[in-house]
């Protein structure tokens, strides 16, 4: 079931991706590389305010995914309910927040697009945000249900028109982020809407008359408020890169730097796949012992890494042809250097993913809200002197710097969720760090066709790996059907 889900989740996202592949090329060509940038912003603007719902839409997952598993449907419709109505009124807090203060933030960005369309892009994007934040509420119920099929359904055309919806409007309409801005928020509140109805038929005991229960709020926002620091704190990390790169240096160089960003954090589609699964079942299953989630988080581990090391690989060998034959040659020139930096930080990064679900999955999340604390003055003094010294290619090295701190904590803390050091844990997987090493080193120093080859023997050991575990686990089920 968990590598049923992760295939729906990973179809999901990442049919949305290779429609970005053929559209952002388009986009960059007909906004303009400055406009194009602020439009990069202006994704990221949203994003980051999409997760102004307190931790409230993880804390869902995280409480209903435990009643349905304890057999506690009764209160399935009172908690829900709760946890709507406050999302909701946050959702509409995080609106207005946004409409006040985005123009600010964009005025700083050196840039000759009029202020007149900057704002309207933003108040459009504004009023979005309670329905985004909705959204992520009736996709947490549907996560705890193991709903994955229908949480797709609805992804596919939803996040493919996130893309194209700008291309339409460029192509047919006009040039003006005001317009784009306008089309996306009327995808957000259909999206939101055919969630609601996919919720209320999946699940009966939503439909009583709302309510709001102060004995339901208080778990939720007990774990949601350590929830909300890192959903603050570890998207503005993500972001203020580019804010940064767009003050000190110009709009031009946040597009150089955000086009090779965009691509490579697309990749975390595939551990997102994987996690969306994992939380509920660990959440649910930790209930009654670690045994069941140990295996499930070493399996989960390997399986990611056979996956995501040939695809890092191949695109660090091959950054600078791959960027001039998507963006052209005088972009890539620019690009590919930060690209590179990307490829290894991504790395890192994904194989994180799993030990900081484990971790929030446990109800622990003040752990991962301090470390979050913890890395910010440090990422941003470190981001602030390596943009001024480097540019952008400062700020991906700083990106990568903070992608490793990053991992080793939370599988220092992770790992003691399940009872293994961390110290073990390093012993088994030093042969794995080192051939990392040493691919990426020939690839950088022989050059793209040393690397070429290096991929395609990471890809052939990759795909026997995956061959042994799914033979394994087919085996297995065959044994307890007997």
């Amino acid at each position: 079931m968990i590598l049923r889900n992760s295939i729906l989740n990973f179809i999901g996202l990442g049919v949305p991706l290779l429609v970005a592949v053929f559209t952002i090329p388009y986009l960059i060509e007909a906004l303009g590389v400055e406009r194009f940038g602020l439009l990069t912003l202006v994704w990221a603007v949203v994003s980051y305010f999409g997760l102004f719902d307190l931790g409230l839409g993880r804390a869902l997952t995280l409480q209903l995914s435990r009643y349905l598993a304890s057999g506690r449907e009764t209160e399935v419709g009172e908690l829900v309910w709760t946890a709507l109505l406050a999302m909701a009124s946050l959702g509409v807090i995080a609106g207005v927040t946004m409409f006040l203060l985005a123009p600010l933030g964009l005025a700083e960005v050196e840039s000759s697009v009029r202020f007149q369309e900057q704002a309207e892009t933003v108040l459009y994007l504004a009023w979005a945000l309670p329905f985004i934040v909705l959204t992520t509420a009736y996709r947490g119920i549907l996560e705890s249900k193991g709903l994955f099929f229908q949480i797709n359904a609805i992804r596919i055309p939803m996040g493919m028109f996130t893309f194209i919806g700008p291309f339409l409007v460029v192509m047919y309409w006009q040039v003006d982020l005001g317009a784009i801005a306008l089309v996306l928020f009327l995808g957000r509140v259909l999206g939101c809407v055919i969630h609601a109805v996919v919720v209320h038929k999946e699940l009966p005991n939503l439909n009583v008359w709302p309510v709001f229960s102060i004995e339901q709020a208080k778990p939720l926002f007990s774990v949601g408020g350590w929830l909300t620091v890192s959903n603050i704190v570890s998207p503005f990390m993500g972001y203020v890169d580019r804010f940064l790169i767009g003050a000190l240096i110009t709009a031009a160089a946040v597009a150089y730097y955000a086009t090779p960003n965009e691509i490579i954090t697309k990749l975390w589609i595939i551990p997102g796949a994987v996690t969306a699964v994992l939380f509920p079942h660990f959440a649910s299953n930790l209930l009654g012992g670690t045994s069941r989630v140990k295996a499930s988080f070493f399996k989960a581990q390997l399986v990611l890494f056979v996956i995501m090391f040939p695809i890092c690989l191949t695109l660090f060998s091959f950054s600078k042809e791959l960027l001039t034959l998507w963006v052209g040659e005088n972009f890539a020139l620019e690009s590919y250097v930060i690209f590179r930096w990307f490829c290894v930080g991504i790395l890192i990064n994904c194989m994180a993913h799993i030990p900081y679900t484990l971790i929030q999955s446990s109800g622990d999340t003040r752990r991962t809200a301090i470390i979050h604390l913890l890395e910010l003055p440090l990422f941003v003094c470190l981001l602030y002197w390596l943009v001024t010294q480097y540019g952008g290619e400062g700020a991906a090295i700083a990106w990568c710097a903070r992608m490793s701190v990053d991992a080793f904590l939370m599988y220092h803390y992770g790992l003691k969720v399940v009872g293994v050091s961390l110290r073990l844990m390093a012993i088994k997987s030093i042969l794995w760090i080192v051939a990392c090493s040493v691919c990426f080193s020939l690839s950088l120093i022989l050059g793209p066709i040393v690397g070429g080859f290096l991929s395609v023997l990471a890809t052939v050991f990759s795909g026997w790996t995956l061959f042994a575990v799914f033979r394994e686990r087919r085996v297995d089920n065959e044994e307890s059907k007997v």
